[in-house]
């Protein structure tokens, strides 16, 4: 992924920002393949420490947004038709991005060999929010497919129940399926 941006094939769609929340099941498998494989680029490429992309950073959704955000604006400013100092933007970008991405990591409390969920406050009113639990980190790779095969099948039931819920709705108020 550290070659030149290649110019968009046929049928292949413009670019543009992803809103996770609403992804098909297969978009997302794509996305999240193709952002996983940018993720490792970029913490490879600039030596990154655990402390701005973490291993686990893909079960934290503070970690996800910007990242996501910071591939695509690296994907923008690398495009063939993208200013000459495009670049230079992004590297600035960058700069702020890791400032960031060390305090989302900071407050997730997720580390180099061991994570846990975001801790979230419980506002006046709320049921209390359980103690997420720590646990240890023993093959990333797995846990990032086993992550995504759960998305993606949770995006595919939550289709499936909107799709019923209209289709039943239509029925109950004498429309057509």
């Amino acid at each position: 992924m550290s070659g030149p941006a290649l110019p968009m094939e046929e049928g292949e769609e413009p670019l543009r920002p992803i809103n996770w929340n609403l992804l098909s099941p297969e978009t997302a498998q794509i996305a999240w393949l193709d952002l996983n494989v940018w993720v490792n680029w970029l913490r490879n490429t600039y030596g990154l420490p655990p402390t701005v992309i973490p291993p686990l950073w893909h079960r934290h959704d503070e970690l996800v947004w910007e990242l996501s955000a910071l591939h695509t604006h690296w994907l923008a400013c690398y495009e063939s038709d993208a200013s000459p100092s495009a670049p230079m933007a992004w590297h600035r970008d960058f700069a702020d991005a890791r400032n960031r991405l060390r305090e989302w990591v900071a407050t997730s409390g997720t580390r180099l060999d061991r994570d846990r969920p975001t801790r979230t406050t419980t506002w006046p009113g709320d049921e209390p929010a359980d103690i997420p639990e720590e646990r240890v980190i023993t093959n990333r790779d797995e846990d990032f497919a086993r992550f995504v095969a759960d998305d993606i099948a949770d995006r595919a039931r939550a289709r499936q129940h909107a799709r019923h819920a209209t289709i039943q709705n239509r029925y109950q108020h004498g429309g057509e399926a």
